[in-house]
Order: C-alpha cells, then sequence, then structure tokens
C-alpha cells in the first residue's frame, strides 16, 4: 500500500510521514534516507531529522540514487524521504539515472511496495512559487511532477500537509 504525502518546505509533511507509519503499529520501520550530505545545510537538516525519528524504531537506508536495487524485509513499513532530494541526485550525481530518471525511480518505488505492507513516501510541493527559473530548474520540476504525477496514480492514499494540518486528496 503506497502513501503520498505532499507540501511545501516547513509544511510539517516529515513529522505526519513518521505519525503515519507509527500509526500502522508493531513491525519492521524502514527510513530511507536520499539526502545527499554535500554542504553544511544539508549535515544540519540531516540531524534534525536523524533527531527527529530518534527512539521510534526506524532502521535507516541511505540511498542517493539506484532506490530500484533496494531490498527491504518483506512485510516493513518503509518511509522515503525525499522525493525532491532523490530526483536531484539521479539527475546530477555520477552515476546517477540522468535522462532516465523518471523511469528509474517509478521502477524502485514499484518494487519498494511490492516488498512492504506499507510505503509511505514524502515529496515536495515545488510548483506553485511562479518564479521563472533556468532550463535546469525547469528540467529538474519537470521529472519530480511527473514522478509525483505518477506516484499518486498509483498510491490508495495522497495527502498534502499545509501548515502542520493533512488535507487527503485521495
Amino acid at each position: 500500500m503506497l502513501t503520498v504525502i505532499t507540501g511545501g518546505s516547513g509544511s510539517g509533511k516529515s513529522a505526519y510521514a513518521e505519525d503515519t507509519i507509527l500509526s500502522y503499529g508493531e513491525g519492521e520501520r524502514i527510513y530511507i534516507a536520499t539526502m545527499f550530505p554535500f554542504d553544511e545545510e544539508s549535515h544540519r537538516r540531516i540531524a534534525r531529522h536523524r533527531d527527529m525519528r530518534k527512539d521510534k524504531g526506524f532502521q535507516t537506508i541511505e540511498c542517493y540514487t539506484g532506490l530500484h536495487k533496494i531490498e527491504v524485509p518483506a512485510g516493513s513499513y518503509a518511509l522515503l524521504e525525499c522525493m525532491s532530494n532523490l530526483v536531484a541526485n539521479e539527475m546530477y550525481q555520477e552515476g546517477g539515472a540522468g535522462q532516465r530518471t523518471v523511469e528509474t525511480v517509478l521502477e524502485g518505488i514499484r518494487r519498494l511496495e511490492a516488498q512492504t505492507a506499507r510505503l509511505c513516501v514524502v515529496t515536495n510541493e515545488t510548483f506553485s512559487d511562479c518564479q521563472p527559473y533556468d532550463e535546469e530548474t525547469r528540467r529538474y520540476q519537470e521529472y519530480l511532477g511527473k514522478i509525483n504525477c505518477q506516484m499518486a496514480q498509483m498510491a490508495q492514499t495522497a495527502v498534502e500537509v499545509v501548515y502542520g494540518i493533512p488535507l487527503r486528496l485521495k
């Protein structure tokens, strides 16, 4: 069962996603971390998220690219955070999927959903600020948008978190 959780930066989507996984009850909890620690800010964000899930029983798997290669225990509850980081990694990191990002990431989501009892994927809403962006940023938004749309179609549940309030879309 797939749940997609979206929202803007600082919306509370991470806390909501963790609470969603915890609400499933006892079971093996897997946290798939996608943020590559490339600068001071990313190190701070990673530390904050580790602190948020401390003592919640998550086993962390770091996955910057190659989601389709991940193996998790059958029947586990998995939380993938965050799709926007994974897409950027696949597009720009050496060894990433490059132009095959959309297909590669969706293959990974399908494989994870088949392995788990429940899969929650956190993604970002990056499309409403109406800013003119350069070609590379527009390509990133296009890839992330395609992935988000496909995941929402595949998902049994889709939620947008706004100001810490979950709004069920599906």
